[in-house]
């Protein structure tokens, strides 16, 4: 039976104190500069005393022409550092491990949030999208690794590279939205490219010590699951991440692809040769009994998102009670608001059927 409060280790050398980690998770509370708030400071501050082992914040944009949500957290200047400083010195007193995510919506961006056009790997008519020139995946790529350099200068013991859920980098994956017939086009290895240089160059520029995460979709958005399985067997092999955060919508389900029903969807991806690398997955994970059934499939921690708005304090139920259930769905504000949900926040998650009481 595994021990939810074991430490486990990532290659880099950093040690988490148990197996629960926090979801990027949404939630629209900081400024439409990208800098932010007391809202979501507390909101991130009450996960890490609320003993999730690492805590990360929702997706941070690297570039302005990248935002994908209104009250987007920004990594996209050098003016964010001293905010993103403030929420690492604050989750590292709770010795919880502190992680921004790395994110481009592409072609996903709001029109109305950004300038122009939407950018993606090719023009994209249904969404008015334009293709990036050669330069300006360059330029894409340069601006990841500058905002991990951003997040390292500001404390941050790491980042995750979001590569999942149709955003960009999900973008460059996809054999049906990249149409591109350059070096970042065509072949699996040419539209993973982008991916791997970004790991690559953050590495260089961050330093061994440096918590690297990577975040993919096996589903939705043209991804094919034989090819999102090749991309992290490859990003395991090339030995330069220290753990896959795999987004599978249902932990439990089976795959979506007919060829690939012998086995369920997260059994395809424990069965990888993950050598030191750790895994973690994201998907429908609510209950005790539901973390403990993940972990002892060969999952080394789990991802928390929907039970983690609903219970700051999520792991330390879990640790005290492995049948721990979270409160029934809908809640009242009341409760949310007790929860450190701001009024944006509580409007965002209004939108999620049965969630809120009306």
């Amino acid at each position: 039976m595994v021990n939810l409060e074991d430490s486990i280790k990532f290659p880099c050398g950093l040690s988490m104190k148990n197996r629960f980690m926090l979801a990027p998770l949404t939630n629209k509370q900081s400024y439409e500069n990208g800098k932010l708030s007391d809202k979501e400071f507390y909101w991130l501050a009450m996960r890490a005393k609320g003993q999730f082992g690492l805590t990360m914040t929702c997706a941070s944009h690297v570039q302005v022409n990248g935002k994908g949500f209104s009250g987007q957290l920004g990594i996209f200047s050098d003016d964010h550092i001293d905010s993103h400083r403030r929420i690492a010195e604050e989750i590292k007193s709770h010795n919880s491990i502190a992680v921004t995510q790395l994110h481009h919506a592409g072609m996903r961006s709001p029109v109305e949030l950004i300038d122009g056009n939407p950018v993606c790997p090719s023009d994209e008519p249904g969404t008015g999208s334009k293709a990036l020139s050669l330069d300006e995946v360059v330029t894409l790529r340069d601006d990841f690794i500058r905002a991990a350099e951003r997040a390292n200068e500001a404390g941050y013991h790491g980042v995750e590279v979001h590569g999942a859920h149709g955003y960009i980098l999900c973008q460059f994956l996809s054999a049906s939205i990249n149409k591109r017939n350059d070096i970042y086009g065509g072949s699996l290895s040419n539209r993973a490219r982008i991916l791997f240089e970004i790991v690559h160059g953050i590495r260089e520029s961050c330093g061994k010590d440096f918590l690297i995460g990577v975040r993919l979709s096996p589903e939705k958005f043209g991804m094919q699951l034989s090819e999102v399985k090749t991309v992290c067997q490859e990003l395991i092999n090339k030995g330069e991440v220290d753990f896959l955060d795999i987004s599978l919508w249902d932990s439990f389900k089976y795959p979506e692809e007919a060829e690939h029903q012998d086995k369920k969807l997260l059994e395809h991806f424990t069965s990888l040769d993950f050598k030191n690398v750790l895994l973690t997955v994201a998907g429908n994970i609510r209950t005790g009994k539901n973390v403990m059934e993940v972990l002892a499939s060969g999952v080394d921690f789990v991802a928390i998102g929907r039970s983690a708005i609903l219970h700051h304090d999520f792991p330390k139920q879990v640790i005290n009670n492995p049948n721990f259930e979270p409160i029934n769905l809908p809640v009242t504000i009341e409760h949310l608001i007790s929860e450190g949900l701001s009024d944006n926040f509580i409007d965002f998650m209004s939108t999620w059927p049965g969630f809120v009481t009306k």
